[in-house]
């Protein structure tokens, strides 16, 4: 066999593994087992959330060299509409945590990611140069700030598993806007979108990776098409299969849907964001 050829299976395999992992449909890891396969492939689709961590520091130049991940990311217009604030201090980690339904991994991870839509720079800037900045008063300039804010942190995830570390996103950082801009003293034009906790996975605490929806309900060819009850059906046997082997909770997943949207309580403070976003400048015209 030649150098080609087996790379070519050990690409094969691989892909077979990692997307019959995610996606748990033999027939889809088969077709998809003849794709060229590569690290940055295998990172991507090995994702999971990682919420204990070991008590040890992270390697030196780690966040520098995670930002500089996350600021390859796409930017719209190259605006770079997003900060982050790396947070290490264990106090100030733990007054978030008390903001973000007391989340342990908070407190435990030796780094907390904060990322910011951050309109306020630009205001600055536009100010500088004499301009109204008229256009900052949009929800379009919400919107463009949010996405590079999500750009950036997905490189930025991507970068901490190629490196052999762990993250979680919280999304919990929402639930008190006020008090954790407060805290991380953020400008008026800029709010809090999500923070990421990130260390070194306890191998102790095996978490496997969360199947996804089939491809069939996500991706749609040309127009958009309407959810296939089989293919609903097969995740929900799928996700109470990978339920069982994680002791979690059995539950169908449109269940746990529904009840996460289904009333403001739902929304565990969420709620008030349009307000506090008015309050705080966004014009959101």
């Amino acid at each position: 066999m030649t150098s080609k050829q087996r790379n070519s299976v050990a690409d094969g395999t691989a892909a077979r593994e990692r997307v019959g992992t995610r996606y748990r449909d033999p027939a889809l890891a088969e077709e998809l087992s003849h794709v060229t396969w590569n690290s940055t492939l295998d990172v991507m689709l090995s994702h999971r959330s990682v919420r204990y961590y070991l008590d040890q520091p992270l390697p030196a130049n780690t966040l520098e060299l995670v930002v500089a991940a996350a600021q390859s990311a796409a930017s719209t217009s190259n605006l770079q509409a997003w900060s982050v604030i790396a947070v290490e201090d264990k106090d100030r980690k733990a007054r978030l945590a008390g903001y973000a339904a007391d989340q342990k991994h908070i407190h435990d991870a030796p780094l907390l990611l904060v990322f910011v839509a951050d309109l306020a720079r630009l205001r600055a800037i536009s100010d500088e140069r004499g301009h109204a900045g008229v256009a900052l008063d949009y929800i379009e300039a919400f919107i463009f700030a949010i996405a590079d804010a999500a750009f950036a942190a997905q490189n930025a995830a991507v970068a901490i598993e190629s490196l052999g570390l762990g993250c979680c996103y919280i999304g919990a950082m929402r639930n008190d806007p006020q008090a954790v801009a407060n805290e991380l003293g953020l400008p008026d034009e800029s709010m809090v979108v999500f923070g990421m906790t990130v260390g070194r996975p306890d191998p102790a605490v095996a978490t496997d990776v969360k199947p996804r929806l089939p491809q069939g309900i996500i991706l749609h060819r040309e127009r958009y098409t309407q959810i296939d009850p089989e293919l609903m059906a097969a995740y929900e046997a799928r996700m109470r299969e990978f339920q069982a082997e994680q002791n979690m909770r059995n539950i169908d997943w449109t269940e746990q849907t529904a009840a996460r949207i289904k009333d403001v309580a739902a929304l565990t403070g969420r709620h008030v964001l349009t307000d506090f976003l008015k309050a705080r400048g966004f014009g959101l015209k």
